[in-house]
């Protein structure tokens, strides 16, 4: 993060002011009320292709199966042994075990699963984060965080909804880099006053728009700078035994992180966790660093979501790019496979505790109705309070329906 992709930023948000709901004096009144009622979604991207035949959708006993035992949950389904933690939380989370799609492409793949469509030069898509933002951020008032925060990765930008929408990326220990001024803050705010007069004076003989929204950027850089809400960045702050239940790792500190914002009302967090491409060796990889540092957190992020009071208004979204082969191949891996795998939601008004879903005793196919990332995600829109009918228009004028169209995975509606 450098101050050049921030100010980019905070041009967007100078332009979101406007959109903001006014609350008046209750917001004062009521304002832990109404945090705790706005609405926020996190995603948790497994990038590189998750094998969820060996994690929500287990074949025990088969050729497919591969060595791990499956285990009961709190909710309607079992799991992999290797995944204890989340396993209590199942009833807060459920697994749609029948998605399908076409693109098996990393790239490809990444793309149509951020944005419910494939690839096309002529048009850049908004990522569902950027989409997400832009429909929740009207329940904020006084935000001055950027309302799509990434985190441990990029993710998929606003496409032609624009930079006001695009993802804000820092570490999962909170840092932006190059933010901190190396300057007292009396001096700052010294420099900062004679600056606005130069720029007030020339855009007063000249009438400069250019000059007016650098201004603008200015004011929201500082104000951000300044803010108490810079705060929920702090992870180092949470107690000691708090950080040792998401895990110490970098996703363990980046699902904390997540909570955090969600408390400081930010609409959309994605938290990255990398490495799923296990074309070789794929089990002792899953078993030893991949599952327990996913499960960990997991766990943890939906369970300290829950104690809150925070889960009920906020949607938990985990999902790669497709699923892996069911055959595993001579390297003792599975390779890219799209046809049949799984997602996990949970929160966001959603029902927890279900498998929705099946595919066939070996896992290769989708033997019930089959959902795609538009169903998935025009299912957490209708969660969170989104109009399905929300439609925009890009920018060579073509109409867009929010979440692609999708249809709703009807067994997770309230």
């Amino acid at each position: 993060m450098t101050r050049r992709h921030f100010a980019k930023h905070m041009a967007g948000a100078s332009m979101m002011a406007g959109t903001a709901a006014l609350m008046g004096n209750s917001i004062n009144v009521h304002a832990e009320e109404m945090r705790k009622n706005q609405k926020s979604a996190i995603l948790l991207w497994m990038g590189g292709g998750p094998s969820t035949i060996d994690m929500w959708d287990m074949k025990p006993g088969t050729a497919t199966g591969g060595p791990f035992n499956p285990i009961s949950t709190s909710g309607d389904m079992q799991i992999c042994e290797h995944m204890p933690e989340t396993a209590k939380q199942m009833h807060n989370l459920s697994v749609v075990r029948s998605m399908s799609t076409r693109e098996a492409d990393h790239n490809r793949g990444r793309y149509y699963m951020h944005t419910g469509y494939v690839p096309n030069p002529n048009i850049e898509h908004p990522g569902y984060g950027s989409v997400l933002a832009h429909e929740l951020y009207g329940q904020r008032d006084g935000l001055a965080i950027p309302p799509f925060v990434s985190i441990g990765g990029a993710s998929t930008g606003p496409g032609f909804l624009g930079m006001a929408w695009a993802p804000f990326s820092v570490t999962s220990n909170g840092q932006i880099r190059n933010l901190k001024m190396q300057l007292e803050e009396r001096r700052l705010l010294q420099r900062m006053a004679a600056l606005d007069v130069i720029e007030s004076g020339f855009i007063g003989r000249t009438r400069a728009s250019a000059a007016t929204e650098h201004q603008k950027v200015l004011k929201k850089t500082l104000d951000l700078m300044t803010s108490e809400q810079m705060k929920a960045f702090k992870v180092d702050e949470e107690p000691e035994a708090m950080k040792e239940m998401y895990g110490t790792n970098r996703f363990g500190q980046g699902c904390l992180l997540a909570r955090r914002l969600v408390e400081a009302s930010v609409p959309f967090i994605e938290v990255d966790l990398g490495g799923w491409d296990n074309h070789a060796g794929i089990f002792p990889t899953l078993a030893d660093t991949k599952l327990p540092q996913m499960d960990k957190a997991m766990g943890a992020l939906t369970a300290d979501l829950e104690q809150r009071g925070l889960l009920e208004n906020t949607a938990i979204i985990w999902m790669g790019e497709f699923g892996r082969t069911p055959r595993i191949n001579a390297g003792a891996g599975r390779d890219h496979f799209a046809r049949a795998w799984s997602c996990v939601v949970g929160g966001g008004g959603l029902k927890g505790g279900l498998a929705v879903g099946e595919t066939s005793s070996d896992g290769s196919t989708v033997e019930s109705e089959p959902f795609s990332s538009e169903d998935l995600m025009a299912t957490v829109c209708r969660g969170l309070g989104i109009s399905l009918e929300t439609t925009y228009t890009s920018k060579n004028g073509r109409p867009m329906k929010i979440a692609g169209g999708g249809k709703l995975i009807r067994e997770l509606i309230v």
